[in-house]
């Protein structure tokens, strides 16, 4: 029985479906969108939006201990969490780079905003299978939003 579980499985086996979201969240990370089943797209959202979050927490320990600077005690404090939220992105992808670019240029577009980093718009069926074909991509910040309305 199944009561409570409300993960999909994706007809994977537990390694398998890690792998696939991993590789999924890569790919939007690394390009800012991916095209994939609509399904997997919503298994995907949340693991990404999860990360975006744990990289926006290092991005605020970062800017503190830049405005801070070195003399504060609390800023080994901050240090440790910095690293310590690094390591638990970096747990999922073993890339140092992306994680970088992670919480140096994704996650401090997205420092005012609550949720809601990524969206699905659904394109149509896939010739071949007919199966439900769907863009995962991450929402613009607003920043760039607005410099790309003037």
């Amino acid at each position: 029985m199944r009561h409570r579980n409300n993960k999909k499985k994706l007809n994977r086996p537990h390694s398998q479906r890690v792998a696939l979201m991993r590789n999924l969240a890569r790919e939007v990370f690394e390009h800012g969108t991916v095209m994939t089943t609509t399904t997997k797209a919503k298994v995907v959202k949340p693991f990404v939006e999860s990360i975006i979050t744990k990289a926006k927490e290092a991005a605020l320990c970062a800017r503190q201990i830049a405005e801070k600077g070195e003399a504060d005690p609390e800023v080994l404090t901050l240090k440790s969490r910095n690293v310590a939220l690094r390591r638990e992105i970096n747990r999922h992808f073993g890339d140092r780079k992306l994680v970088k670019k992670i919480c140096d240029e994704i996650a401090v577009g997205y420092l005012d905003r609550n949720g809601g980093y990524t969206r699905i718009v659904k394109v149509g069926h896939r010739r071949g299978d007919a199966a439900e074909v769907s863009i995962l991509q991450l929402v613009k910040p607003e920043k760039e939003a607005n410099a790309e309305e003037n």
